[in-house]
């Protein structure tokens, strides 16, 4: 490997002094045009490459930004990393990637090591039990932070989430009007603020329409199929025995589809269920599973054009930005007492909605 250019070598290419290749090259003094294209020829003939860490450090800031996500596995977080990436690459920014697994130790180590790199901007999926609010509020100055999909505890600053309790909401009510009343959840970890809002907009429909379930209905589980599978185990063999179930993401609700085969239970002739998520393999189980669906590629582009907002210096107060969820009714819903009748009827007036 040949070793780098410097800026002398240009200089002595171009005949020019070493501060004039270096106004050329950063553009922080005009240069004689004649000078100019002396410079970008030798530059272009010894073929420089500048030092971006070099040039961001003099400036005390990259064209990086940093994302830091808490699940690299969960499939819904690869769109909403699309639409960063998107956005990033079109402003000519390039992004960094970081998977924490959901431990807020690792999360603060990225962000401890990665403030040495004068990233211009941060974006945050917490993780769990995240303590970003007391260490990412202002990691560098200049750099800004905007957390998305979830809103850690203590943490005033721009964040981009989308409207789960409505979606809940929206969910539980399809349930009721087909006619359940015997209904089960399984949520999210309950430390978790969006975990919280989708058990929330339950219970607030179950409350409109005044059903009551026992607290042992109510199942806690970590947003992974595993988990789901377990959480639909304990639910199967309770007595009475839900007729629906809605899980609070996909990947659980996949879970519950498990456990309702082994258990010999047919979906939705006797058991209805409903995910969160709109995940691309929601289409294609068996039944196609009635879901919510969240925009995560919104979700990106939304989080990160706040961001560029923010670097190109908006000085408003922190902003709540809250998108839009969306019903999609498939087959994986049916009224209590059709069995071995169609998979699922709409209510009279009731239109499907599509993501």
């Amino acid at each position: 490997m040949n070793p780098p250019v410097t800026m002398r070598q240009i200089a002595e290419r171009a005949r020019v002094s070493i501060g004039t290749v270096s106004h050329v090259i950063n553009d922080t003094a005009k240069v004689r045009e004649k000078l100019r294209q002396r410079v970008l020829e030798a530059i272009r003939s010894l073929g420089y490459q500048p030092s971006q860490l070099a040039r961001g450090l003099r400036r005390n800031q990259t064209s990086m930004l940093v994302m830091i996500i808490p699940d690299v596995t969960n499939p819904f977080f690869p769109a909403v990393v699309r639409g960063v990436e998107d956005v990033a690459y079109s402003s000519s920014l390039r992004l960094v990637l970081c998977n924490t697994d959901n431990d807020p130790r690792k999360e603060i180590s990225y962000l401890n090591e990665l403030r040495a790199y004068r990233p211009a901007g941060w974006l945050v999926i917490p993780a769990a039990d995240s303590e970003i609010a007391a260490h990412l509020k202002s990691p560098v100055p200049g750099s800004p932070v905007v957390c998305l999909d979830r809103q850690p505890k203590g943490w005033s600053g721009d964040v981009v989430l989308v409207a789960n309790e409505a979606g809940a909401y929206s969910a539980t009510r399809h349930l009721l009007r087909m006619g359940h009343r015997q209904l089960a959840v399984i949520t999210g970890p309950l430390h978790l603020a969006n975990a919280v809002e989708r058990l929330n907009g339950f219970k607030r429909a179950l409350a409109e329409a005044k059903v009551s379930i026992e607290p042992d209905y109510v199942q806690e589980a970590r947003f992974e199929r595993n988990s789901g599978y377990h959480a639909a185990k304990r639910l199967l063999g309770m007595l009475p025995r839900p007729t629906a179930i809605f899980a609070c993401n996909d990947l659980m609700a996949l879970g519950v589809l498990l456990a309702a085969r082994e258990l010999g239970l047919h979906c939705p002739e006797e058991l209805s269920i409903v995910g969160f998520d709109n995940l691309d393999f929601a289409e294609f189980t068996a039944p196609a599973l009635t879901t919510v669906c969240q925009p995560g590629y919104q979700l990106g582009t939304t989080a990160a054009r706040l961001l560029l907002e923010r670097i190109a210096g908006l000085k408003q107060p922190p902003q709540r930005v809250v998108l839009p969820t969306e019903l999609k009714i498939r087959n994986s819903v049916a009224s209590p007492s059709s069995a071995h009748s169609a998979p699922e009827r709409k209510q009279s007036g009731e239109v499907a909605e599509v993501c």
